[in-house]
């Protein structure tokens, strides 16, 4: 008898990735597409997800038994009351400058919501525009109600940056007198059955009529899944951002961290605004590889970059004012990449000085994902400036988000 199949699907800052797996939890697909648009536009996500899914073999498709979707955590988008997208949504690294009082009173203490990169500040920007007969759903969970043609719920961890208590199970008392609570999802956990696939989508992309839709989760975490984090390791994410990740024995709650529970452990981490996006605006892809190898990692440049994508740091500094700092460029381009390479590496060995202030430890090994885990000589410079063992891990994003699919109950 043919195989089951199990899928994840991830949604990044350029673009989304399939990842299928059979029973066994081996990779029998994968494929990934860039964005026709930009992460600001909603249609351009379903837009990149009906071109992944029509790229499905049929004989994938007819088995597809579940699905989860990953997305950047802290995207947020406004819907109509019939979930269709009003406008642009706010991407994760854009800082929203509304009332500090308001946003105070709201918050009650709870510094990771004070940020101007919280999923809060966001929702009061959208409600200052589009009003309160919205609903407010951030990337993942927005993507997963398209599925479902029903966009009551969403998943616990995508909510945090929103106000969500994991540990209260709870939104904030402030929020239940608000015009705006009506606005707010249905939380559910990740990895949790949420229902079938709307009949007549199936139909369209002639998927399974009996796919089942599961809570998904941020990025960051469905990396860690694929990772296969141990207790004594960090997980470093090398993708359009730099996101750093270890196990914890409770719960942080201070500006520029987030904390989590995944497969049941305590997770804490930062996200900062620098990390591969950069590296696009100045060199392609194959630049980067032929200028990689020119470099050499023991050796140290004289630059001294601050990397950033764009104006703002959330994470290991949380300033919405932090300008980057990309000069002078010398002559030699691979001299340039060195200088960045090194520049990221210290934002990372920051954020894990960070970490280490608030948990009392360091990780005895990093692994890391995304597409910069790939580079040999970035590895180097980041084990000669952080100073602790680096490995690579293979696995995507969205094979970490299959195997939340596949774990489902």
């Amino acid at each position: 008898m043919p195989d089951n199949f199990f899928g994840g699907l991830d949604f990044g800052t350029s673009g989304a990735r399939i990842s299928i797996i059979n029973l066994h939890k081996e990779l029998v697909y994968s494929s990934s597409v860039t964005y026709q648009y930009n992460l600001k536009n909603p249609n351009s996500w379903i837009k990149t997800c009906e071109k992944l899914l029509n790229s499905l073999p049929i004989e994938v498709k007819s088995k597809l038994e579940k699905l989860a979707v990953s997305g950047t955590s802290g995207t947020l988008t406004a819907t109509s009351l019939r979930g269709e997208a009003i406008g642009e949504a706010i991407p994760y690294d854009q800082a929203c400058s509304v009332n500090k009082i308001l946003v105070e009173s709201l918050t009650d203490g709870e510094d990771h919501l004070l940020t101007p990169y919280s999923s809060l500040t966001k929702a009061l920007t959208l409600i200052d525009k589009y009003g309160t007969n919205i609903l407010l759903r951030h990337q993942s969970d927005w993507i997963t109600g398209w599925f479902l043609k029903d966009w009551t719920h969403g998943e616990e961890g995508n909510n945090i940056k929103f106000g969500w208590d994991l540990i209260k199970q709870s939104w904030p008392k402030s929020y239940l007198n608000t015009s705006w609570q009506k606005c707010l999802p249905r939380i559910i956990k990740s990895g949790k059955i949420i229902g079938q696939v709307h009949s007549g989508l199936a139909e369209k992309l002639k998927l399974n009529k009996k796919l089942i839709l599961i809570s998904g989760t941020t990025d960051s975490n469905a990396s860690l899944i694929a990772a296969g984090l141990g207790k004594d390791d960090g997980l470093t994410v090398l993708g359009t951002t730099i996101v750093v990740k270890k196990i914890v024995d409770n719960p942080i709650k201070e500006k520029g961290i987030t904390s989590h529970i995944v497969n049941g452990d305590w997770i804490c981490g930062g996200a900062s605004n620098a990390g591969c996006g950069v590296l696009s605006k100045f060199f392609s892809d194959t630049e980067i590889e032929e200028l990689s190898r020119q470099i050499n990692p023991s050796k140290k440049t004289s630059l001294n970059l601050l990397p950033l994508n764009s104006k703002g740091e959330r994470f290991p500094i949380n300033d919405s004012n932090l300008e980057p700092i990309l000069g002078p460029r010398p002559v030699s381009d691979s001299l340039y990449l060195h200088a960045l390479f090194e520049g990221l590496a210290v934002i990372e060995l920051q954020g894990w000085q960070k970490l280490k202030e608030l948990t009392g430890t360091l990780p005895k090994k990093i692994i890391t994902v995304g597409g910069g885990s790939k580079n040999p000589q970035w590895r180097k410079i980041r084990e000669k400036i952080i100073n602790i063992p680096i490995v690579s891990c293979k696995k995507t994003t969205s094979f970490g988000t299959a195997l939340l699919a596949i774990n489902a109950k």
